[in-house]
């Protein structure tokens, strides 16, 4: 490859994805009752093990890939010769780009051969995952480094990404949501449906009641936003915590609105880093659409 597409494991694709599709990916760091683990795509833990800890009331933390980590991971591609084009986590939910940024201008000094870009996805979880399989398919067409993180820049605000969350105990935890608010939700089967606004910031937008309303409230936002309507012939991705058959039920939906898909629609896992904050019982939708 003329260049390393490079990004963090919150895009939360699979290892076999990344791998197919020739994607980097330096990890995030998550505990769970204060022991320590990689965010390495579920091999440290199985990720239904970990919702289950969640579910029983396990304490959960995150940290940030630091300047350290970045400059020891990207030091191998350097070494070898490698240019570097790196995505990082959107800075509306984490400040892991000003470390990667950090780590590239110290890198600077050292390889003034070399190159390494750093692009704010603005995105999460697989909707970030969607963006960097579309960059994979420009640099396997013979764009370069250049180009590609030109067509990033300018399109990343296409991607859509769109979330419901069955279980608002987290939500409250993380002080997203008074407690009141938090018991009132459950008490009447809130379900809050969620989107991710131009500035890389998850905001809610409908409150809606029952969960079979919420999963269809998804399908018709697609509806509403995707490239070309009912007609969208790109990728689609869910990602989901502990939630895989109403997973699979929105993906259905889709597959039956939506004839013309570029092939089925890909569930993943939602990763520690992220689920740690969401909690069991949360399902995200991500597409090509109109800009946020």
């Amino acid at each position: 490859m003329s260049f390393i597409l490079s990004c963090e494991s919150t895009a939360d694709l699979s290892q076999a994805h990344f791998d197919a599709r020739q994607i980097h990916y330096v990890p995030f760091h998550f505990s769970i009752d204060g022991k320590q683990y990689l965010d390495d795509l579920g091999q440290s833990i199985p990720f239904d093990e970990f919702y289950a800890e969640m579910a029983n009331g396990a304490q959960t933390e995150t940290s940030q890939v630091n300047v350290a980590e970045f400059i020891q991971y990207f030091t191998r591609f350097l070494e070898a010769g490698q240019d570097i084009l790196h995505v990082s986590l959107s800075s509306g939910l984490s400040g892991v780009m000003n470390a990667a940024m950090v780590a590239k201008e110290q890198l600077d000094a050292k390889y003034p051969q070399r190159k390494i870009e750093i692009i704010d996805s603005l995105a999460a979880s697989s909707g970030y995952g969607l963006l960097m399989d579309k960059l994979a398919d420009l640099r396997d067409a013979g764009k370069s480094i250049d180009a590609v993180k030109s067509w990033a820049e300018e399109n990343k605000l296409s991607v859509h990404h769109w979330f419901i969350s069955t279980d608002l105990s987290y939500y409250v935890r993380l002080g997203r949501l008074s407690k009141v608010s938090g018991w009132f939700g459950t008490q009447f089967h809130i379900v809050p449906l969620l989107d991710m606004d131009a500035t890389g910031h998850l905001t809610p937008r409908k409150k809606l009641r029952g969960k079979k309303l919420a999963e269809k409230a998804l399908v018709d936002q697609m509806v509403a936003h995707a490239e070309q309507g009912t007609d969208y012939s790109g990728k689609c991705y869910i990602s989901q915590s502990a939630f895989y058959d109403d997973a699979k039920n929105v993906a259905t939906m889709i597959e039956a609105r939506f004839p013309k898909l570029n092939g089925p629609v890909e569930i993943n896992h939602i990763g520690t880093t992220i689920g740690s904050h969401t909690g069991p019982g949360t399902i995200a939708l991500f597409f090509w659409g109109d800009k946020r």
